[in-house]
């Protein structure tokens, strides 16, 4: 090695110790990250990935890998750990794993679009038996790459793309129009949406559930009620304090996940208003405390550890079997609790 950070010189071997001495960490610690194990802090399974990375060890795993078979390891691609729907669908894949002897490899990309493009390209390069990415940003970068290869994955959560992949998704389009046909049911008729990131396809297809119900009732679009934020909490509350500060105010918010309804939730309260008083709020997604904060929130259900499940069983038959791609798209309903009330006339 000529340094921290230096490749070897051209025909050395990349070996572990130079792993352990690029990440800063001892060389049983960099064993068990490539290994899969998986009592190891994620900041460090992420230091010793990244080091390995960038020394090339990567070829060397695959080499490994194909003198072994197979790792027995499946790695998950997601944008951040610090969401209740990623979280819940993680635990549905690790339950499946755990049922097959497989173990689960994590990646986090922070939403960083040169990390999830290198993190997919270590992954395919041995690191791990297949892939499941949640919800990525741009997989149209790598998907070729990974077909090329023969390299099993699955999406989830990303619809909009060619049926040469496979996918596990929800019905998007159905659970917003039904969330937003019940507040109408409930008399609201200035109904604000918040969307999720528009570069995604769920976020597209809830807009266009939101929109259906109302073209259904006879609503008029307004474009002044839409604000998009981005799946995360802040988001919410800055789309809710928008919303609010309009001439006339809607009565009732959609969000396009439970992050953003609880952001809504604060910027209501701070705005001195009362939820379900003064407006009414719908999510979507279920996640564990949807059913905890107060009020309790009216949301959109979605089998998140079953999508997980469902995933794992896709891949596997991808990686024993060389199964085709397919598609599996799971029902969602609405889930009533005490975020609505009908409109004061």
């Amino acid at each position: 090695m000529n340094g921290k950070g230096q490749p070897p010189k051209s025909g050395d071997k990349v070996t572990i110790f130079d792993v352990a001495r690029e990440s800063g960490v001892s060389y049983s610690t960099v064993s068990r990250v490539l290994n899969g194990f998986k009592y190891v802090k994620e900041s460090t399974r992420q230091k010793v990935l990244e080091a390995a990375d960038r020394l090339g060890y990567v070829a060397n795993l695959q080499a490994r890998s194909l003198a072994g078979g197979r790792s027995n390891i499946i790695g998950v691609l997601v944008p951040g750990l610090d969401n209740g729907y990623i979280g819940e669908i993680i635990r549905g894949i690790d339950e499946a794993l755990r049922d097959i002897g497989y173990d689960l490899m994590l990646y986090t990309t922070h939403r960083q679009e040169g990390k999830e493009s290198r993190y997919v390209q270590a992954i395919a390069n041995g690191l791990t038996d297949g892939l499941i990415l949640i919800v990525p940003l741009i997989p149209t970068a790598y998907l070729d790459a990974l077909r090329q290869q023969r390299f099993p994955y699955v999406l989830i959560d990303q619809s909009d793309i060619e049926e040469s992949s496979s996918i596990v998704d929800a019905t998007n389009e159905k659970g917003a129009y039904e969330a937003t046909r019940y507040l109408i049911e409930l008399g609201h008729r200035r109904i604000g949406h918040i969307t999720g990131l528009m570069g995604l396809s769920s976020a597209v297809e809830r807009l266009a559930g939101y929109k259906a119900a109302l073209e259904e009732a006879g609503i008029p679009f307004n474009p002044q009620l839409v604000v998009e934020g981005d799946f995360w909490e802040q988001s919410g509350y800055e789309g809710t304090q928008k919303l609010l500060a309009l001439p006339q105010p809607p009565t009732a918010i959609f969000a396009s996940n439970d992050l953003m309804a609880f952001g809504a939730y604060e910027a209501v309260r701070t705005n001195g208003l009362d939820i379900p008083k003064d407006i009414s709020i719908v999510g979507f997604d279920d996640i564990p405390q949807a059913s905890l904060v107060h009020p309790k929130l009216t949301t959109v259900h979605q089998p998140l550890d079953q999508m997980g499940r469902v995933a794992v069983q896709i891949l596997l038959e991808r990686i024993e079997k060389d199964s085709p791609p397919r598609r599996v798209t799971l029902a969602i309903h609405l889930v009533i609790r005490d975020s609505c009330q009908p409109l004061k006339t």
